[in-house]
């Protein structure tokens, strides 16, 4: 497996009246050929900046992005154009054209690139049946719901067969029936094209849902990069604990006690952790949060945990759960 994209030392600053500022900061990670990459952080951390980076619709200010091994600050605007072609991006707004039928719409990315109409029809018909909207062809976005829209979208992405797909927060503007779907249908076109995809978010549940692997961008800085299941079950910066441990709030009895996160897989949840404590210990903890999660498809849970004030019995409970073969961490309430 080869990479798609390197990035070495990436920076992007900006320069404004006399006023700088830096969007991104010595950004290096690399994606992988055929694999779900996420690249989530919060409003203004920089990740859209990154993305337009990987089709040089920014100008990086230093280092190097490469695609396929070409470093695409050196080529040519013919050859950008190529590259550009095999990349292509579906975003929150749909972008479709009001007045263009839905096939029309599909067709229009074949349209630019030249490819003759009989053959775009084809094309477009067979996009249409790839994301289930065969028969609405005829109709205008007008009359379609906000996931059929974004099912346009991908048809008229993938109708140019690109090497990958940029989606920048494809799924912000859908309620959460309709992502989960169109993230089903691009793990589908992901597992069935081989197509490399890069998701771009501010949500870990897009994230934890299809990703292999996740880059967590905080302040225009790489927080953070791992496989997902690794990310979310043992987080190891600010931001992806700040992303991954439960929003609801902590109400420990002791503002100054010590609060720990457990996490468990599937094969775990039939274990009664709490009480295997409390039998074999002695030793009670309070349970402030517990929830589910679905983390590429494998079933997780996490708990938040407030520990007694002694510290030898908090170390004799943290023991307790990582001989469990459970994933410990510490919460600052």
């Amino acid at each position: 497996m080869g990479n798609v994209f390197e990035l070495k030392n990436v920076y992007k600053t900006y320069r404004n009246d006399g006023k700088e500022f830096t969007a991104l900061k010595d950004v290096s990670l690399e994606v992988n050929e055929g694999e779900i990459f996420g690249i989530i952080g919060m409003s203004g951390a920089g990740k859209s900046t990154l993305v337009r980076t990987l089709n040089r619709l920014e100008e990086v200010s230093q280092g190097s992005v490469s695609f396929y091994g070409r470093d695409l600050a050196e080529l040519k605007p013919a050859e950008l154009r190529r590259v550009r072609h095999s990349i292509s991006m579906i975003f929150q707004g749909f972008n479709l054209l009001s007045q263009r039928t839905v096939i029309q719409n599909v067709e229009q990315s074949l349209r630019i690139i030249g490819t003759p109409r009989a053959e775009r029809r084809s094309k477009a018909r067979e996009m249409l049946g790839i994301v289930g909207l065969l028969d609405k062809e005829h109709e205008y976005p007008a009359r379609l719901s906000g996931g059929q829209k974004q099912r346009v979208a991908i048809a008229r992405a993938l109708a140019t067969d690109p090497k990958v797909l940029l989606c920048d927060e494809a799924t912000s503007a859908l309620d959460p029936k309709i992502t989960g779907e169109i993230l089903d249908l691009l793990k589908k076109i992901n597992q069935e094209r081989k197509l490399t995809i890069i998701i771009i978010t501010h949500e870990m549940a897009v994230v934890e849902k299809i990703c292999d692997r996740v880059e967590i961008i905080d302040d225009g800085t790489l927080a953070e990069v791992g496989d997902v299941k690794e990310v979310f079950s043992n987080p190891q910066s600010k931001a992806a604990k700040k992303l991954v441990f439960p929003s609801n709030p902590f109400d420990p009895s002791d503002p100054d006690g010590e609060l720990i996160r457990i996490v468990f897989d599937g094969t775990q949840s039939n274990v009664p952790f709490i009480a295997n404590l409390v039998e074999k210990t002695g030793l009670k903890v309070n349970i402030l949060s517990a929830n589910t999660r679905s983390v590429g498809g494998i079933g997780y849970g996490q708990m938040i945990l407030e520990l007694p004030d002694d510290r030898k019995e908090r170390d004799t409970i943290i023991r307790f759960f990582r001989d469990g073969g459970l994933s410990v961490s510490e919460v600052k309430s």
